[in-house]
């Protein structure tokens, strides 16, 4: 699927905490096109005109699913494009967005007792596939999840909409880790559950994901089975 320019308006900020915006864009022309777990580009060059060498931008995991209209992305303030983003955007603006990128569920990876790893802002491109009706091929997923504390937990209506899903033959196991009241995600545990043949998808911050991916691998995982959204 080739990348394609798509104007587009802010048309919702969500401001749940300092430094963390959830934004959602409508295109301006055509339909987005996209997969679950897939990222984008954004530039927020108001002189730009779409069909001239593409300017400065930023990449985001798309945090929707393709069969919505619009596009969510969730973001922490972290550098200046990003403190551009927080200090210009507003409902009403027009910016560019360039997508999709990447392929981080087209990988070759078995479905069964899948294993789905993520920290903080890092689950809302697992987002996109858990409530996409993709999901339903996955059979008994496992869902590792760790936040800064409860509160910073703000996905539950996407997360609860996985848990309610009537799917036959199909357990989804969500665990929760709050760094405040029982530690960061346990890496050790979460492979000791579920052993060295099983496919883990990692998506979190840099640090994390090199650490979960060394260590999987030194307990035998092979490095084709631990498929990780580091593009960043």
């Amino acid at each position: 699927m080739l990348a394609k320019r798509y104007k587009s308006e802010l048309i919702s900020i969500l401001n749940p905490f300092s430094g963390i915006y959830t934004l959602e864009f409508k295109s301006l022309g055509s339909k987005y096109k996209y997969l679950p777990g897939q990222f984008l580009h954004i530039a927020l060059d108001a002189d730009y005109d779409g069909s001239s060498q593409w300017p400065d931008s930023r990449c985001f995991s798309m945090q929707s699913n393709p069969d919505e209209d619009t596009i969510r992305i969730t973001y922490a303030v972290k550098g200046a494009f990003t403190k551009l983003m927080e200090l210009t955007l507003k409902v009403g603006s027009e910016v560019w967005l360039k997508l999709p990128y990447g392929d981080l569920f087209t990988q070759p990876h078995n479905k069964t007792n899948t294993v789905f790893i993520a920290g903080g802002t890092g689950i809302t491109p697992f987002l996109s596939l858990f409530t996409h009706e993709s999901f339903n091929e996955y059979i008994n997923p496992k869902i590792y999840l760790g936040f800064r504390s409860k509160e910073y937990n703000i996905y539950e209506p996407e997360l609860n909409s996985v848990r309610l899903r009537d799917i036959p033959n199909k357990f989804v196991t969500i665990r929760m880790f709050y760094q405040d009241t029982n530690g960061i995600i346990d890496i050790q545990s979460i492979f000791i559950e579920n052993g060295p043949v099983s496919n883990y998808f990692i998506s979190g911050p840099p640090a994390m994901i090199k650490a979960f991916k060394q260590a999987l691998i030194s307990k035998g995982v092979t490095a084709g089975n631990v498929l990780t959204d580091d593009w960043e």
